[in-house]
């Protein structure tokens, strides 16, 4: 059964479209958005492997001229030099205005291929087709394109909004466990920031870290409410002037761990559950949140199998270091989002270095 989850943008408004098998039906749900007739597909070798030749016949299907780029695998390739191949690709196969960039892959390929089409002929559609559970509740919503720098995590990008986000829950079965799990700290950060009855779902599942433990009924209740959750948030507050902010719980220290780990060794959902740890602590200690409340995403957090200590070789004063060139930085100051109780985050920059320090100290492996 199908969910269509609206994105309520005034100036471009798009539908999620959740439904099992709906990648055969990619072709028809976008011949209905009046899109021109050429088309490329952005993808990686192992998701081209198993989702490529489905998209492919069924965009060919409905009438389009289709081609390919391949990229490869990795948060390591998100890189402006990668992106170059894509805008090679987009000139070789003459993409105009009015073509059409398809992002069939996880959160990577789906934040470069929205910038590509941001940025190739100064703006072109793009079609998100997640295939990851990370992708498909966050990074494919909401219109955030980029790449990294050297020195930090997406610090070069732009708001790109797609024209359709199609989620086919089906293709889930060949992510492999770690990414699955990596995506359970986001699906957990909905529950603290913003839905308290998602959040006691998860606890009341007896375990997390598996896709096949979740059942069908449970995992299309974390698509649909994850989504709602991220489409009402985007609608209020596009380009994160305000209410968006939140969306980042978890991921200041997160992007921070990510940088200086190289994107080797902890993926981007490992390092939002070590930030949620830390950033739960840190509210604690500010009185913002209750320690029965802290001890809570905790629990959620080990039944996912997720890490919740940052890696022992990370040097904390370079740690500290790198929040200073987070893109969330204003006036020198660091905006951390803070949960206030199950369900309700606030953010704020008065967060003393000392207390973060602390708090990662306590929080390194030895």
């Amino acid at each position: 059964m199908a969910s269509i989850i609206p994105v309520n943008l005034p100036q471009s408004a798009y539908n999620i479209t959740i439904a099992p098998g709906s990648l055969d039906s990619l072709g028809a749900e976008m011949q209905s958005l009046n899109l021109g007739k050429n088309v490329m597909v952005v993808s990686n070798p192992a998701i081209f492997r198993h989702y490529g030749e489905r998209a492919i016949a069924s965009l060919k299907q409905a009438g389009f001229t289709v081609s390919s780029c391949i990229l490869p695998a990795g948060e390591r390739y998100k890189t402006l030099s990668t992106l170059q191949k894509i805008f090679d690709a987009a000139l070789e196969n003459r993409l105009e205005r009015s073509s059409t960039l398809v992002a069939l892959g996880g959160g990577v390929i789906g934040d470069m291929t929205g910038f590509a089409a941001a940025s190739w002929l100064r703006g072109i559609p793009v079609v998100q087709v997640p295939t990851s559970l990370l992708a498909m509740i966050d990074a494919a919503i909401g219109g955030k394109t980029g790449v990294n720098h050297p020195k930090g995590k997406n610090l070069i990008g732009a708001f790109h909004q797609p024209r359709l986000v199609l989620i086919d829950p089906e293709v889930l079965q060949t992510l492999p466990p770690r990414e699955f799990r990596a995506a359970m700290a986001e699906v957990i950060k909905y529950g603290v920031i913003w839905d308290a009855q998602l959040f006691e779902q998860l606890e009341a599942a007896k375990r997390l870290d598996r896709l096949s433990y979740l059942g069908k009924d449970l995992l299309q209740e974390i698509l649909v409410r994850s989504c709602q959750a991220k489409a009402h948030i985007v609608s209020k507050d596009e380009k994160e002037a305000g209410l968006r902010a939140i969306l980042n719980y978890g991921h200041t220290i997160g992007h921070a761990v990510e940088s200086l780990m190289g994107y080797k060794g902890v993926n981007h959902g490992e390092a939002v559950a070590i930030g949620m740890v830390a950033a739960g602590h840190i509210a604690v200690e500010l009185d913002f949140w209750e320690h029965s409340a802290s001890d809570r995403q905790f629990t959620l957090i080990q039944k996912s199998s997720l890490p919740t200590q940052i890696p022992a070789g990370l040097d904390i004063e370079e740690m500290l270091m790198a929040l200073q060139s987070d893109k969330k930085v204003k006036s020198g100051q660091v905006c951390f989002v803070l949960p206030t109780q199950i369900g309700a985050a606030t953010v704020t920059d008065q967060v003393p270095p000392d207390l973060i320090r602390r708090v990662a100290r306590r929080m390194q492996a030895a």
